[in-house]
């Protein structure tokens, strides 16, 4: 385009003057940013006559670029502008949004609770922990032997039976979920040096329906001791300072003959609950009793040397007398307010 320059101050003007329109037009950032192309970008007007250069002569190639490039400082500059402004416009929006009336009531705020049969199992624990004795632990699907035979129970006792037991398939695996805390008192004496004092609480399970005092899914805690020179008087001092620690200094035991296959003399356990409601009564609370050496033989243990005892009682009957608790269901429907009668403990 000889002798002519298309590119003059006049048709500059213009294209600055349709590109700070285009600018000015954004109210937000997001729109801004998206007229970048029109407005100072290769497709705005700008743009187009810097293209231009390349077909004008020679002569009016240096007026022409310098104007091209006054212009388009001028542009990013009013872009940079309008940037700032919107970025501070949208700032103070969020502010004001997050902005906390001081004056407005408080929302109530409901807190969970840990389950009180988690709190007591915690308790229980801390009794035995403070006397010196261990925790132990172990799995609940369990073999039979740890779960049976090791306990001195015969191959037909009735506590093997499926309508006691729930056996995990295939049952040729003789693999059951644990009927009792017992197993790892029987792991305890294979793993540890002797003498052993143990705490056992956990889950067991056990082929019940669900109703007011029974449920398939329950807690129990079992402790054992072997040593040297143990009797029924270390057995019952041991559950004694246990009951006035659960129930209150007025506390007290009853120990009545009974059997099972994993202590000799076995005994029934009750309780003398002072602070029942409807007032105080005899409560059955577990079962005790010296373990039956078949039950040491088993573990390797010479009975000749070491004597010890056992006890055990469920976690669920516990809390149920102890707080008058006066059905299954409430501890099983996790329901918070349940919970929440016992305190809100961490």
């Amino acid at each position: 385009m000889s002798g002519s320059n298309p590119i003059s101050r006049e048709a500059v003007a213009a294209a600055v003057s349709e590109a700070n329109i285009a600018i000015e037009a954004a109210s937000t950032l997001a729109e801004l940013r998206a007229s970048r192309a029109s407005s100072i970008g290769e497709h705005s007007p700008i743009a187009k006559l810097n293209a231009e250069l390349k077909n004008i002569a020679n002569e009016f190639k240096a007026e022409a670029g310098q104007l091209i490039g006054q212009a388009r400082g001028q542009l990013n500059q009013a872009f940079a502008a309008k940037e700032a402004e919107l970025f501070a416009v949208e700032e103070r929006a969020k502010l004001a949004a997050e902005a906390v009336d001081m004056t407005a009531a408080p929302m109530p705020v409901a807190f969970g609770a840990r389950h009180p049969l988690s709190l007591l199992q915690d308790q229980i624990a801390d009794v035995f922990i403070g006397m010196g004795w261990e925790i132990a632990e172990g799995p609940e699907v369990e073999s039979e032997w740890f779960n049976f035979d090791a306990l001195n129970f015969d191959a037909d006792h009735p506590a093997r039976a499926m309508q006691d037991t729930f056996f995990v398939e295939p049952v040729e695996q003789h693999l059951v979920l644990r009927t009792h805390t017992s197993p790892v008192q029987v792991r305890s004496l294979l793993e540890r040096e002797l003498p052993v004092y143990v705490l056992c609480p956990g889950r067991v399970f056990r082929t019940d329906e669900l109703d007011a005092t029974h449920t398939p899914v329950f807690h129990q805690v079992e402790g054992l001791a072997i040593d040297k020179g143990l009797t029924m008087a270390d057995l019952r001092g041991t559950l004694e300072h246990f009951a006035r620690i659960m129930f209150g200094d007025d506390a007290k035991i009853r120990l009545r003959p009974s059997f099972f296959p994993f202590t000799e003399p076995s005994a029934e356990l009750d309780v003398w609950h002072p602070g029942a409601k409807g007032g105080a009564r005899w409560v059955e609370w577990g079962g005790c009793g010296m373990v039956n050496p078949n039950v040491l033989k088993a573990a390797g243990i010479d009975p000749e040397e070491y004597q010890g005892f056992a006890f055990g009682m469920g976690i669920e009957r516990t809390l149920m007398f102890r707080n008058d608790v006066k059905d299954m269901h409430d501890m099983v429907e996790a329901d918070v307010r349940f919970s929440q009668q016992f305190g809100v403990n961490l």
